[in-house]
This record gives C-alpha cells, sequence and structure tokens, in this order.
C-alpha cells in the first residue's frame, strides 16, 4: 500500500494539539519566574517557602518523567496525556486560589506529576502519527512549540502581572489544558505498546534517584558539600540509579530498554544534546539579570528582548526540516552546534555599556545554531527508538534533558556567582560582593558602587557565557565522532499498534 494513502488525514490537527500541550507547560514555568516577586509579597513567603514553590515542580517532574513514559506505552499514550493534561489544568486553578505557601507549593506539585504525563507523551504520539517522511518536519514544528513558550513565557508573565493579578499566571494554563483535553478525545488515535509484566522496583528507582539527584543540582551552589543534607541527596542519588541501571539489566522486562544506547545515534544524539543543555541551561538565568542588573531592562522588555533568538530558532528549525533529509543529522546537529557555540562568544563579548544591536547579533546566531542542533539530534535519537517503546524512549529523551538543564543552571549559576564575588574589589562591602542585586539594594546612590558591580557581572557573565561555549563544543564532537552520517535510505517504519 502506498505510505502515503496510509497516513492519518488528521495528524497536522494532532500536531497543534501536541504543540498547545508542549506549550503551556514550558510557558508556565517562565511565566512564574516572572511572577515570584508579586506572589511572594502577596502570599507573605519566605525565600525558603519560595525556594519550594520554584523546585517542587521540577523535582516531582524530574522523578517521574521515565515512569510516565513507560505507563504511556503500556495504558496508551493518548490516555495518559489527557489524565496529565486534566491534572495539570486542575492544579493551575488551585494554584490560582491558593492563599497561602503551602497551599501553592501543593498545586506546584500537582501540575509536577500532570508535567511529567503530558511531556514524553506528545513525542511519542508524534513518532507514531507521522512517518520517517514527514516526522523531522513535524519534530521542527514541535521544538518551535518550545522556543516559543520559552521566550513568551516571561512576556506573557509580564503583561498578565501588570494587567490582572499573580494568579493570572497559573489562571492561563486551564482554558489551554481544556481545548487540548477536547482536542485529543476529538482528533487522536490511541497507541501503545505490547504488554508486558509492571516493572515497579525499576519505576521506584527511577523516581528517588532523579529526584535526588535533581535536588543536589539545585542545592550543590548553595553551599557545596558542606550542607549534610547536600551529601545525602547525592549518596541517594548514586546509590538509586546504579541499583537502577543493575536492575534494569537484569530484569525481564525492563522499564527502560538500556540497549538504545548501544546505538550510536541515540547515544551520540543523547549525549551531545545534554552537554547543550548544560550549556545553555544556564543562559536565560544570567542573561535576564545583565539585561535587568546592568541594562535597566523592566521584566517585560527583558522577555521582548529574546524575541529575535525566538524568531531565528523557528527560522531555523523550518530550514532544517527541509535540510536534514538530504545532509544528515549528524551534519545538522554538528552544524548548529558550532553555530550555538559562535553565539555563546559573541555574548561573552558583551559589556557594562553595550548596545541592543550586538545582544539582538548575538541571540539570531544562537537561535538559529539552537534551531539547527535541537531538532537534528532529537530526530536522530528518536529514530533509534522501536514505536513500542516510544514513550519511555521520548521520556529518556526529556529527562536527560532536564537533568542536562537543571545541571547547567547549577554549574554556570555557581561559576557566574565565584566570577563575580572574584571581579569585585576587597573594599566593597561583603554583601555587595555576593550578587549584583544585593550591590544595587546597597548602592543607595552610590554611583561608583553601581558601576563597579556593573563592570564585575558583565566580567563574571563572559566567563560563564565561555563555559558554556566549551560545553557546546564537546557536544559538537560527540556528535561529530558518535553518531552516523546520512543513511542511503530511511528504515522502515512499524506501524503503531492502535486501541480501540
Amino acid at each position: 500500500m502506498n505510505p502515503i494513502e496510509t497516513r492519518d488525514p488528521r495528524r497536522w490537527w494532532i500536531l497543534i494539539v501536541l504543540c498547545l500541550s508542549t506549550l503551556v507547560l514550558v510557558i508556565d514555568n517562565f511565566v512564574l519566574a516572572v511572577a515570584v516577586p508579586v506572589l511572594a509579597e502577596d502570599l507573605h513567603a519566605s525565600a525558603q517557602d519560595i525556594q519550594w514553590i520554584l523546585d517542587s515542580y521540577i523535582l516531582v517532574f524530574a522523578g517521574l518523567l521515565l515512569t510516565s513514559g513507560s505507563l504511556a506505552d503500556r495504558f496508551g499514550r493518548r490516555r495518559v496525556m489527557i489524565v496529565g493534561l486534566a491534572l495539570f489544568g486542575v492544579a493551575s486553578l488551585g494554584a490560582t486560589l491558593a492563599s497561602s505557601p503551602v497551599e501553592l507549593i501543593v498545586a506546584r506539585v500537582v501540575m509536577g506529576v500532570g508535567g511529567a504525563l503530558v511531556l514524553p507523551s506528545t513525542l511519542s504520539i508524534l513518532i507514531t502519527v507521522f512517518d520517517a517522511e514527514e516526522r523531522r518536519k513535524a519534530m521542527s514544528f514541535w521544538s518551535a512549540a518550545s522556543v516559543l513558550g520559552l521566550v513568551g513565557g516571561p512576556v506573557l508573565g509580564g503583561v498578565l502581572i501588570a494587567h490582572f493579578w499573580w494568579g493570572a499566571a497559573f489562571l492561563i494554563n486551564v482554558p489551554v489544558a481544556a481545548v487540548a483535553i477536547v482536542a485529543a478525545l476529538t482528533l487522536m488515535p490511541e497507541s501503545k505498546g505490547p504488554w508486558t509484566k509492571p516493572d515497579v522496583p525499576g519505576a521506584v528507582l527511577s523516581m528517588v534517584g532523579m529526584t535526588a539527584l535533581v535536588w543536589t543540582i539545585i542545592e550543590f551552589p548553595k553551599g557545596g558539600f558542606e550542607h549534610t543534607s547536600t551529601v545525602i541527596a547525592l549518596v541517594v542519588a548514586a546509590a538509586s540509579l546504579v541499583a537502577f541501571l543493575v536492575w534494569e539489566r537484569r530484569v525481564a522486562h525492563p522499564m527502560v530498554p538500556l540497549e538504545l544506547f548501544r546505538d550510536r545515534d541515540f547515544a551520540g544524539g543523547s549525549l551531545s544534546l545534554t552537554l547543550v543543555q548544560v550549556a545553555n541551561g544556564g543562559l536565560l538565568l544570567v542573561l535576564t539579570q545583565y539585561l535587568q542588573f546592568v541594562l535597566g531592562y523592566s521584566p517585560t522588555e527583558a522577555g521582548l528582548a529574546f524575541i529575535p533568538m525566538m524568531v531565528a530558532s523557528i527560522a531555523f528549525n523550518g530550514l532544517g526540516a527541509g535540510l536534514g533529509g538530504k545532509v544528515g543529522n549528524r551534519t545538522l546537529a554538528v552544524t548548529g552546534m558550532l553555530v550555538s557555540a559562535v553565539g555563546l562568544g559573541l555574548l561573552a563579548g558583551l559589556g557594562a555599556d553595550s548596545g541592543f544591536g550586538v545582544l539582538t547579533v548575538a541571540l539570531v546566531v544562537l537561535g538559529a545554531g539552537a534551531g539547527l542542533a535541537q531538532p537534528a539530534a532529537i530526530a536522530a535519537l528518536m529514530g533509534a527508538v522501536p514505536q513500542e517503546q516510544a514513550g519511555v524512549g521520548s521520556a529518556l529523551n526529556d529527562t536527560i534533558q532536564q537533568a542536562g538543564a537543571a545541571l547547567g543552571i547549577a554549574v554556570l549559576g555557581s561559576v557566574l556567582s565565584s566570577a563575580y564575588t572574584g571581579a569585585m574589589p576587597d573594599s566593597a562591602p561583603a554583601a555587595a560582593r555576593q550578587s549584583i542585586g544585593d550591590a544595587l539594594a546597597l548602592a543607595s546612590g552610590d554611583t561608583g558602587l553601581v558601576a563597579t558591580a556593573r563592570e564585575a557581572f558583565s566580567t563574571a557573565m563572559s566567563v560563564s557565557f565561555l563555559a558554556g561555549g566549551a560545553g557546546i563544543l564537546a557536544g559538537a564532537l560527540v556528535a561529530l565522532f558518535v553518531m552516523r552520517g546520512k543513511t542511503t535510505q530511511a528504515e522502515p517504519v512499524e506501524e503503531p499498534a492502535l486501541a480501540e
């Protein structure tokens, strides 16, 4: 039968639903970053409360990703995605009604559960709905939705908070989740892998290990291993993840098929993406501070400044979709990573008196590189995943990227902090040497201290971006020497198991 005749005529509508589901997850995290100062004042939240409001989501989300991908393969990808969207929407409504930090933290935990169920399902549904010929183009649109949320989150958050109240940052999720649920029920076919015995020990070990690992990454910059809780978390993470790997290699029906890492495209795509995420993980954290503390942008203006990067990334996503089949994933991924490294190099050249023009050029170059590299690497690793394991394969991709991003925030945050302290003169107040925010708060009209702090932060930012650029170059080397080159013909794609 002609492959074109077997394609689902609703597949592009299904893609819109998948992009919408991904978009709402990405936007939520970056909207919250803008909303924190206002909600902290309204809820009388302490610094520790704010930390839990931010971290509770990512801890639950990262811990459940692998398990949720396995559940999607077992019980149905559409079903799991719908359950996740429902949890996410209900929890978002609960967050808008929160009257205390504890209530908001509980809502964020449930949102993390919902998000973990949704994200792996979106990519696994995509690779079962689209055949090999159209899958690259579909992935480019899916990746573009993530970029749109990344940049649009702070802008949308600023507008909502300026015109309404902090709860609007969560309330916007409710209608989007509702529309996605209705569309999924109406448009999407159900798909699942073959039934196997549940791997309960593997699920428990992965949840404990990933949660402890992300907690260690988050806490390490605050005091290294001087805190007993950080040491305990690291030990738990290491023990759980090692036990998980040993168990998965011995059990008859493993939750995660570790043999996937024997495939060069999967292994190379995974490792290179991890290095890219480590490099880019702290990008927004560092650059947003630069825009607001050094250049004096408002939160909304800082969000708008990322639009050139978003436009470039989306445009080169489309270009990459057309070129991928001609030049191959490896060439496209390596080229994109090299371009991204150049973008980070340009950002490293920014100073306290740099204008918007230089910043725009750097962000366009960075966005172009990301638009070429990430979809190609994802297409390579997902192309190595069997259809029946699409859910857990997608979850592996998501887990790798989440861990890499969290590690990047921790590593580049530590580099930024130490470099800033080192660049500040010993004569500056102790608090001013800890962060630029504290320095500006202490300045009280002291233009000398303000100028010194801004110069020190610019110097520290340059060091951070050079470190990030080195990470991306390492990712390019991994992609070059591990991933396979362009294949001569597409491998046959098995039809997904459809559930009535």
